[in-house]
């Protein structure tokens, strides 16, 4: 599906909420231009229209600064750019510069009550928002309280001058500060939930390269306790045998002998060590996909008989379970996923089917799963995948099972169709 839909599906998490975000803080810039435009609009006979019209430009112009300082600020603030100090003064100057002028209207513009509130509200607005968008570019807790504490003494020091009353100027000045104050808080925790689930994505992957490297340590673990002590007594034997030699002992050809045998049960040793290293258990890929998908906050579940199919086909499965749950880890935005496992006529089936998957999106074609159907092609099996219509991605995988093993075993047959606990999932 093209479009926004497509769009929109085809971006991450974390730049979801990054674009959620960065459009939340344009559109405080139109609530800005309405809300402060409407009074003056409204008000426009008593206002007269070349002080309407030079309100209104004003307060546009304060929306576009105000829109342009929150971006940068964002792209500032996810490391993409220096900190725009230059924009932040603009901004606090601009700010200065229309609410002296909302007053010098209200005062010195024509009398009525449409005149005082035309500009009384452009007055608040701007220096709100103004001080709400300032602070999105203020890393430090204390300056933003800086700034917001001077926006509200702006208000108080642009008022007196211009013949507003004492108790009205303190009036104003306290509403732009806990105003403002609120609008810069909200502006600190957008930004603050943005950086957390950048974070947590962050963390997945690193995640899943931990999952790697262990899986590699465990391995180089194994071959030198299998290749250590072999080769130690290869090494001794194969002095001895040439000290033996160089004294023409017989025994030199025996100690030889030896040395054959122990290479060759080596190699047997390393060839055992790398074919249990390739081959993937059916269960344990299924209860580690379930654990890794449910701690990555994705609702997973399994269903089917896991025991009674041969090694050859468990292999096999355990390797598509293993891709399937990268795949729904690196890719989409998926909430469920739901694993399925059966058996019939003669023939096991393996369905992955995970929601979070843009419909514009084509069939599954990377290297993971063209080296799943080259292996699965080896027993005979097959390996379809690709978007299945309203947001799902169908990952189906079918083995047949062995001639001489005939049907599934009794016990599978029954469960193929109950739902799998995860503390029943044996390797």
């Amino acid at each position: 599906m093209s479009g926004p839909d497509g769009w929109w599906g085809r971006k991450s998490t974390p730049a979801k909420v990054e674009t959620y975000t960065r459009w939340s803080f344009h559109f405080f810039a139109l609530i800005e231009l309405a809300a402060a435009g409407a009074p003056v609009l409204g008000w426009a006979g008593q206002v007269g229209p070349e002080l309407a019209v030079l309100l209104i430009l004003m307060v546009a112009a304060h929306s576009a600064v105000c829109a342009v300082t929150a971006s940068r600020a964002l792209d500032w603030l996810r490391g993409r750019r220096a900190q725009p100090l230059r924009l932040l003064w603009v901004l606090g100057a601009f700010t200065a510069v229309v609410s002296a002028t909302a007053v010098a209207v209200a005062r010195l513009g024509p009398a009525g009550e449409g005149t005082d509130g035309a500009a009384g509200g452009v007055f608040g607005l701007v220096l709100v928002f103004g001080a709400g968008n300032v602070a999105l570019g203020i890393r430090s807790r204390r300056r933003v309280f800086t700034a917001v504490a001077g926006f509200a003494a702006v208000a108080g020091l642009v008022c007196l001058p211009l013949g507003m009353p004492g108790p009205a100027a303190l009036g104003v000045t306290g509403m732009v500060l806990v105003s403002g104050g609120f609008l810069a808080f909200a502006s600190i925790v957008s930004a603050w939930l943005l950086g957390v689930v950048y974070e947590l994505d962050e963390a997945r992957e690193t995640r899943a390269r931990l999952a790697v490297a262990e899986e590699r340590l465990r391995f180089g673990r194994d071959l030198h306790d299998v290749m250590g002590r072999n080769l130690a007594v290869i090494a001794l034997k194969s002095e001895l045998a040439v000290q033996l030699a160089q004294r023409e002992r017989p025994e030199a050809v025996a100690q030889m002998v030896e040395v054959q045998r122990l290479a060759h049960e080596a190699q047997r040793e390393v060839r055992e060590v790398v074919r249990g290293y390739r081959e993937a258990d059916l269960g344990s890929e299924l209860a580690g996909a379930q654990g890794v998908l449910t701690a990555a906050g994705i609702d997973c579940t399994v269903t089917g008989p896991v025991t009674g199919l041969p090694a050859p086909v468990q292999s096999a499965l355990g390797w598509v379970v293993r891709e399937a749950a990268t795949n729904v880890l690196r890719h989409g935005d998926a909430r469920r996923c739901a694993v399925k496992l059966r058996v019939r006529e003669g023939r096991v089936v393996l369905t992955v089917e995970n929601d979070g998957v843009p419909q514009a999106g084509g069939p599954g074609r990377g290297s993971g799963l063209v080296g799943l159907r080259e292996r699965l092609a080896e027993i005979g099996g097959t390996l379809r995948a690709g978007p299945a219509g309203d947001g799902l991605f169908l990952l189906t995988a079918e083995v047949p099972l062995p001639a001489h093993s005939g049907e599934a075993p009794p016990a599978a047959s029954a469960a193929a169709h109950a739902p799998l606990p995860l503390s029943e999932v044996t390797p």
